[in-house]
């Protein structure tokens, strides 16, 4: 069971990296990584 637990793992991983190389979805990484970056330094105070 392990093993296709791994092979699962690692599909999934491939397909994450895939599709974060698409420019369209670069742009909604960046934005959304943007917003959470400006929600947390508002909590640091």
């Amino acid at each position: 069971m392990k093993i296709l637990r791994t092979i699962a793992a690692a599909g999934v991983t491939k397909k994450l990296i895939d599709e974060a190389r698409k420019p369209e979805n670069q742009a909604k990484i960046k934005s959304g990584v943007e917003a959470l970056r400006s929600r947390t330094r508002g909590r640091r105070r």
